[in-house]
């Protein structure tokens, strides 16, 4: 008989999740709408899912665990095909009444922009995306990851045409983020995924904006800094959600079964 049992679970998912059934309402990049996605995966697994926007686990990851312990007010950027946003207010996670805060993504940014997946035009995900990097870059724009490493390695090595493509979209993060940073007004930007990665070549851009964008002016910009959980973000974010309703009650589980074990999917 095994000793061991999984008492729960939690999946990040890069779209708009509804917290309190699991529903992923629109996921774009996915081609995912009103997908009863907790629902599904209670079924199948028989034992309580939680989930979550990826972005809002990086986030509660890097608090808990990374580069924002500490913090009080932070913002999440996290770019892979599209962007996402993770909020920490006041020292906890903000969701928003049905769980959809956050979606930095799909904020109007450039009304003359590229026609964006949810059906909107001009999002900021359209100026900072991954495809609009690789085309800004010369790359083919459904080239991904590896187009991506390669426009790196062409910045690396002194390439103009890839620096200018960093270029721009540090710019581009600069202009979004000066609006969230005047909203917010956040002590610290954690950037994830794609933006890590090319963090050395945007981040002189993202401060160039903040400090003509932003109500407080150059002195009052918050710190920027890359993940420190990297990829793990999302991950170590949803095994931290995994394991909120254990720790809020452990004589619950205690008495359940003599092993606790929580399992976090990304």
């Amino acid at each position: 008989e095994p000793v061991d049992r999984l008492l729960g679970a939690a999946v990040a998912v890069v779209g708009t999740v509804r917290r309190g059934d699991g529903l992923v309402a629109m996921a774009p990049n996915l081609g995912w709408r009103d997908v009863p996605l907790g629902r599904l995966l209670e079924r199948e697994l028989e034992m309580p899912v939680a989930v979550a926007n990826d972005a809002d686990l990086g986030a509660l990851g890097e608090h808990r665990r990374g580069v924002a312990v500490g913090h009080r007010d932070v913002i999440f950027l996290s770019g892979e095909v599209g962007l996402g946003g993770g909020l920490i207010l006041r020292g906890a996670p903000f969701t928003g009444a049905a769980g959809f805060a956050g979606e930095v993504g799909h904020l109007p940014l450039n009304p003359d922009g590229a026609a964006c997946r949810c059906g909107a035009r001009g999002c900021w995900e359209t100026e900072v995306g991954e495809g609009r990097l690789l085309m800004r870059a010369g790359e083919p724009e459904d080239a991904g990851r590896a187009g991506v490493e390669r426009v790196i390695a062409r910045a690396a090595a002194g390439d103009d045409v890839a620096l200018a493509a960093l270029a721009d979209l540090g710019r581009w993060l600069g202009i979004g983020i000066a609006g969230l940073v005047n909203v917010f007004d956040p002590e610290l930007i954690v950037l994830g995924a794609r933006f890590e990665r090319v963090f050395p070549w945007v981040i002189g851009p993202i401060a160039t904006e903040l400090s003509r964008r932003t109500v407080g002016g150059p002195r009052d910009v918050p710190r920027i800094v890359p993940t420190r959980l990297g990829a793990d973000a999302a991950l170590i974010g949803a095994a931290e959600l995994a394991f909120e309703p254990i720790l809020a009650d452990p004589a619950r589980w205690f008495h359940r079964t003599p092993r606790r074990q929580a399992l976090a999917s990304a």
